[in-house]
Parts: structure tokens; C-alpha cells; sequence
């Protein structure tokens, strides 16, 4: 696992609004699909869930309800794509939007979550797995989703400095 300097701002939930307990998914979002991934109700194990497809507002709005409700969890953590040199990109500002959409219409808090290069670690995890190439595009996504949400829970576990 990579150490990434976490610079995300406390806008969208306060860690401390995070509860100990329940299951948190997470998201990697992409301009076409959207990884999902899954902790455990002790927030120790994460598991890729599903990819879903990116579509309008509403129906993503729906979607993603359901699967709050469907794992029933106690928070939504959003990978934030960061350029390589630690500067946004015009997908950083995207994330930030939805996430900001999500915080006001759900009814657990949103976190965001440093996600650079979780799709290159995605790939080389399902590639050592043995994944054909058509496996891992279709699984790529959730994959990094999983890392995402690994990567905010150990950011959970390290004391504040």
C-alpha cells in the first residue's frame, strides 16, 4: 500500500461524525462506470461489490440509495482523483460535486478519499489474481473501489497528530 498525503477537507462529513461500527461503501467514480465496494460491519475487511453505469443524476441518485440501503451503511466514501503531482484535475471537481450532491439528498455522511493511482493497483491486484483481460475491465472499477475504501479506513485507524 502506497502513503498518500491526505488533503482532503473537512466539507463534506468531520471524521468524527464517522460511526465505529457498519458497513461504509465506497465509490471510484468514472466518466462511464462506477466501482462499488463494501467493509464489514467491524470496518476491518473491504470487498468489491458491483460496477454500475454512469447515467443521469436521478436514476445514479437511486442507485446508489439502494445500495445504502441494501448493505445499510452508516457512511458513503467518495475516491478523489488526484493528479500525480498532488493538483486537481476537472474529475476532482466532478467528484467534489457529487459529493456534495450526495451529502445533501442521503441520509449518512460523505466522506472523500485520495484515490491516486488505486486503478493501477486495481489492475495489478486482478492481474496477480490471474484475471484475463476482459475480467479485469469489467471488475477494474470495483477493485479500486475496495482500495479506496481500504485506504480511508486505515486513514480512520492512524491517531491524530
Amino acid at each position: 500500500m502506497q502513503e498518500k498525503q491526505i488533503t482532503n477537507p473537512d466539507e463534506f462529513a468531520d471524521v468524527s461524525q464517522l460511526p465505529r461500527e457498519g458497513r461504509i461503501v465506497a465509490l471510484d467514480l468514472g466518466t462511464k462506470r462506477i466501482g462499488v465496494a463494501v467493509c464489514d460491519e467491524t470496518q476491518t475487511l473491504t470487498r468489491p461489490v458491483r460496477t454500475i453505469s454512469r447515467i443521469g443524476w436521478k436514476k445514479l441518485l437511486l442507485q446508489i440509495k439502494d445500495i445504502v440501503t441494501e448493505f445499510d451503511a452508516v457512511a458513503l466514501v467518495i475516491g478523489l482523483p488526484y493528479n500525480f503531482d498532488g493538483t486537481e484535475s476537472e474529475m476532482s471537481a466532478e467528484a467534489r460535486r457529487l459529493a456534495r450532491n450526495f451529502s445533501l439528498s442521503l441520509s449518512v455522511p460523505v466522506f472523500l478519499q485520495d484515490e491516486r493511482a488505486t486503478s493501477y493497483e486495481a489492475k495489478s491486484r486482478l492481474w496477480e489474481k490471474g484475471a484475463s483481460l476482459k475480467e479485469t475491465k469489467s471488475q477494474v472499477d470495483s477493485e479500486a473501489a475496495a482500495i479506496i475504501l481500504s485506504d480511508f479506513l486505515d486513514r480512520m485507524q492512524k491517531p491524530a497528530r
